[in-house]
């Protein structure tokens, strides 16, 4: 399964989860079976309220599933009508969400918890 988990930096699996996703300096991207790491810029970082493009900077990525510290409604409904599914990530490192995905504890990001649930506020 390929997993993008936007962070504050590319740290590998150690990377920190940032608290937004549309305001990650860099996306992971992270192959589950083999811990393979790869980082995107996202180039849409500062963008206005309710104008995030998360599609732009993953454009032609092949993904299974995003997890996220916190989540646009906007965002979150581009991505969920490309199939994408949208994974709630209260843990601190890409790491830890990669053994939480793997053991089955993540949850998908429920409508209402969209810009509700940012964990650090802005990242």
């Amino acid at each position: 399964m390929k997993i993008c988990i936007p962070v504050e930096g590319d740290q590998g699996l150690d990377s920190v989860v940032c608290a937004h996703f549309g305001s990650a300096p860099v996306f992971l991207i992270v192959d589950t079976e083999s811990s393979a790491c790869r980082a995107v810029e996202n180039r849409n970082q500062h963008h206005g309220h309710g104008m995030c493009m998360p599609l732009a900077s993953l454009q032609g990525e092949e993904l299974d599933a995003i997890a996220v510290g916190g989540i646009g409604m906007g965002a979150l409904n581009k991505l969920r009508a490309t199939g994408i599914r949208v994974y709630l990530a209260e843990q601190d490192t890409v790491g830890e969400v990669v053994k939480a995905l793997s053991a089955g504890t993540l949850k998908e990001v429920d409508p209402g918890q969209a810009c509700a649930h940012h964990r650090h506020g802005q990242c």
